[in-house]
């Protein structure tokens, strides 16, 4: 019995795991997509496109996967039709959140978003009700160990706007939008492949929550990454923030 217990332990964590791995494959693929749609289907000439497919790869997405994406978002083949939408709220705690989705059907996806909130302890607001306390960066993340003084003046010499050491001991580099790629590419020739990396939303002023009010927020923010029309989230509270 001891066994089949454990046998089935391990079919219920594959089973969660495959689920996790299957969501994370359907928002990179409707990103890939969506990014091929708006701006080509070449990763060369489309930096938004590129950053895409790198986050695929980086997930081991198939390359025929990727490939079919990028088809039918450049309309080489059906599909593809995603709306990009942005949602904004207050989580517990008066929290500031945005909600970045691609969604083929907005009713269901703004049902699903407002179901969270107001099960969760928070409110859907109107379009700009927080969003002028986010402004989007650039983010390379190193990890602890990273040689400080040798990232500091590769990033510097790549253009970057900011880097700074992280309370976990790692590094974040910043950058603009639109240099984003061009600093990526820099540092990588530099010998400094980013463990993480990607476009964000941040807010310029955090806000502290009470250890009741963080939990919660956790709630909600597990609860908003579990549907699959969510691509990304972002939160002035201090320490939060998917990211997508």
């Amino acid at each position: 019995m001891a066994g089949h217990s454990k046998w089935a332990n391990i079919q219920h964590r594959k089973k969660r795991q495959d689920a996790k791995r299957g969501k994370l494959f359907s928002r990179l693929i409707r990103e890939v997509t969506t990014a091929a749609r708006t701006g080509g289907g070449s990763p060369d000439d489309n930096p938004r496109l590129r950053l895409a497919v790198d986050k695929a790869v980086a997930a081991n997405m198939p390359k025929d996967t990727i490939a079919r994406a990028i088809a039918r978002g450049s309309g080489a083949a059906a599909g593809g039709a995603y709306e990009e939408i942005r949602y904004e709220g207050y989580g517990p705690g008066g929290a500031a959140l945005l909600i970045d989705c691609l969604t083929d059907n907005r009713n269901r996806t703004v049902s699903e978003v407002r179901h969270a909130f107001s099960k969760h302890g928070g409110n859907l607001g109107e379009n700009g009700s927080v969003g002028y306390l986010f402004a989007a960066h650039g983010v390379l993340a190193y990890a602890d160990g990273t040689d400080e003084d040798a990232l500091l003046e590769a990033a510097l010499e790549a253009g970057a706007e900011d880097a700074e050491r992280t309370p976990d001991g790692s590094f974040e580099v910043l950058t603009s939008p639109h240099e984003f790629t061009q600093v990526r590419d820099a540092l990588e020739r530099a010998g400094f492949a980013a463990d993480a990396a990607g476009v964000e939303m941040r807010a310029a002023d955090l806000l502290a929550l009470s250890a009741e009010h963080e939990e919660k927020l956790a709630a909600l923010t597990a609860a908003l990454e579990e549907l699959e029309d969510v691509q990304g989230i972002y939160t002035n509270a201090a320490g939060g923030g998917d990211g997508g």
